[in-house]
């Protein structure tokens, strides 16, 4: 048993200095694990060689790797498979080289990278159409619902974590102006009227203005005729790359637009004011009630601005600590909250009433500022390019589900990648002509994917794992089973209300 205490790798020069003395040591005090081998000797010059010892524990490795039967007397004991930290590569030649992922400690994040890649990824353009949900649903209301669903949705993500386990300006209305707006340098518009708020804002600008140049301006940049044809040439490229690496690499870049859009709201806010009335139950003097019943859109916008469900697994497994995990989430989930009720209420706040009503919040709150606002221009910019770098990554892994279903590989040839990518960009682009919608489109998909991936998975994993176990009891089968009737619930008034 003595010899079991020996180094597995022998130098093919003699080493008598005292460092060999502290490495016996260390191995010492990795009783009953054969392969801990001194690391120094590994990446120095000295070409470190086999022994006989080593050679023969990696037989005996490759032998129980071998063994296909489930029997636990056959399943390699713990002290013969090494840990993570005493993986080596032995080549041929006798050499034996760890792994880089071992020594600098590679795809191991701490919790505060962990934290912001998971804020990064759930900040989106939901919080575009924040202050518009606020709106329909009311100040306090809204407020409440925020907070509420921001805790729904950390428990139920918390539920996906452990299934793993289981399986001051004084403002007057412009008469003269083509769109009802402020007058000032700080200028807020209202583009669709609340008489008018069904018809698009393009069509509204058409029906009160009678410049020449203006028309010509939107028929050539119009949101629905003209821009989404544009954007042909600029995505249909870049779908057609065979690998979305190069957009990854810009992919965390999108923090970047996030933090100039609070920028953006923070100086607006300051240059307007607070303009704030309550009405509890009616809505009066260009101010909205603060209880709404149009409230479910709200709740469907923040279901998809919450939504990190389907890859909080993969963000969290390489966190550095595990035991934290629960804790990170928790805190990145406060971040998201306190950051889409920062943008929501400061927005909201500042939005000029009585001048203008409430109700003109749009459903894209940039779209409240005019064409020749530097800031909100800039702001634009950002989204932009922000959306340049996701949209062919969401295509990448379109086409290879599809492709890798039906074809077994991504790129099985030019025209399939060619044919997909037409019919994803034609699928936008009829989205964008015919139902410019942000609002409507982030409310129904948040609902849609929030049934199935925040209420019913987790909760119908939980339950099923608990009465396996013979630990179901009438309470959690009651609150779990109210969970995924609340998502249904949500889903239906998206299309009621």
């Amino acid at each position: 048993m003595a010899d079991d205490f020996q180094p597995l790798l022998s130098s093919a020069v003699a080493d008598q200095s005292p460092d060999v003395e502290h490495e016996g040591s260390k191995a010492e005090l990795n009783l009953r694990r054969p392969f801990c081998v001194p690391r120094n000797n590994l990446h120095g010059n000295t070409q470190e060689q086999i022994t006989a010892e080593a050679s023969a524990m990696n037989s005996r490795i490759q032998y129980y790797s071998k063994l296909t039967t489930t029997h636990k007397k056959l399943v390699p004991p713990h002290h013969v498979i090494p840990t993570e930290e005493e993986i080596y590569v032995y080549s041929p030649l006798g050499s034996a080289l760890q792994f880089e992922s071992s020594i600098d400690g590679l795809g191991k994040n701490p919790s505060i990278v962990t934290i912001f890649s998971i804020w990064n990824t759930m900040m989106g353009t939901s919080i575009l159409s924040l202050p518009w949900g606020l709106k329909e649903a009311g100040f306090t209301f809204g407020i409440i619902l925020i907070v509420l669903m921001s805790m729904l949705m950390l428990y139920c993500c918390y539920r996906v974590v452990k299934s793993r386990q289981t399986v001051d300006h004084v403002h007057n209305i412009s008469e003269e102006s083509p769109v009802l707006s402020t007058n000032g340098s700080h200028q807020v518009i209202c583009p669709n009227p609340p008489e008018v708020h069904e018809k698009n804002s393009t069509d509204m600008s058409f029906i009160i203005s009678n410049d020449t140049a203006l028309h010509e301006f939107q028929q050539w940049w119009s949101k629905t005729n003209a821009v989404p044809f544009y954007l042909i040439f600029l995505l249909l490229p870049l779908l057609c790359f065979k690998s979305a690496s190069f957009f990854a690499r810009f992919n965390n870049l999108g923090t970047i637009s996030v933090v100039y859009l609070i920028i953006l709201v923070t100086l607006k806010a300051a240059q307007q004011g607070f303009h704030m009335e309550f009405h509890w139950f009616e809505s009066a003097n260009n101010f909205v009630a603060e209880f709404r019943l149009s409230f479910p859109h709200l709740t469907g916008v923040l279901a998809l601005a919450f939504f990190i469900h389907n890859c909080v697994i993969t963000l969290l497994k390489n966190n550095q600590h595990q035991e934290n995990n629960v804790r990170d989430l928790s805190i990145a989930y406060l971040l998201v909250g306190s950051t889409y009720l920062y943008v929501a209420l400061m927005t909201f706040a500042a939005f000029p009433s009585p001048e203008l009503s409430k109700d003109c919040i749009e459903p894209n709150f940039l779209d409240n500022l005019p064409s020749n606002d530097i800031t909100a221009f800039i702001s634009r910019v950002f989204l932009l390019f922000q959306m340049t770098t996701v949209f062919p990554l969401l295509g990448y892994l379109i086409r290879a589900q599809l492709f890798g279903q039906f074809f077994g590989k991504v790129y099985p040839s030019f025209a399939h990648v060619f044919i997909l990518n037409i019919v994803i960009v034609c699928s936008g682009i009829l989205v964008a002509r015919f139902y410019p919608n942000i609002g409507g489109i982030i409310r129904c998909l948040g609902a849609t994917c929030g049934l199935a991936f925040v209420f019913v998975y987790p909760s119908l994993i939980h339950m099923i794992s608990l009465h396996r176990k013979g630990q179901l009891s009438w309470p959690s089968l009651i609150f779990h089973s109210f969970l995924i009737v609340l998502g249904a619930v949500n889903l239906i008034a998206q299309f009621l209300i």
